[in-house]
């Protein structure tokens, strides 16, 4: 998948969650995320695509099968990320797609380890609040 296929697909997501339809708009981010050729795109182009679905405004507050099955599907790849660049971000994103499919002691770990890093980084930055909250509300 190339990047112009990968911004297609997401054209076509995004487009298909404007009309309402939320389960096919995360039929398509599960379809995207689980196909071999999504994780041969470059990291910051898989990161721009998950982070589209996993920080989606508008989700509806219960999980529907179909978003826990996009987030599911987004789980692989973000291992992945975080394996291969260990960014803060990218913690974030798991936590939240564990969450999502009901890991919550995976959830834990991965904010916690993103925070860790962000702290050492800059622990004043937006991201670093971002993740002490997610780790208190846990």
């Amino acid at each position: 998948m190339a990047g112009a296929e990968l911004v297609e697909a997401i054209r076509g997501i995004v487009a298909t969650a404007r009309t309402g339809d939320l389960d096919a708009a995360y039929g398509g981010y599960r379809s995207l995320f689980a196909a071999d050729a999504f994780r041969a795109n470059e990291a910051k182009d898989q990161r721009q695509a998950l982070k589209l679905m996993v920080h989606a405004k508008g989700a509806p507050g219960k999980p529907t099968p179909a978003m826990v099955e996009a987030h599911r599907a987004a789980l692989g790849p973000l291992v992945d990320l975080v394996a291969q660049h260990g960014e803060p971000a990218d913690y974030e994103m798991l936590g939240m797609c564990q969450l999502a499919t009901g890991d919550e002691t995976g959830a834990v770990q991965a904010f916690r380890s993103g925070l860790t890093i962000e702290r050492e980084r800059n622990a004043q930055s937006d991201l670093c609040g971002q993740l002490m909250k997610r780790v208190s509300m846990l």
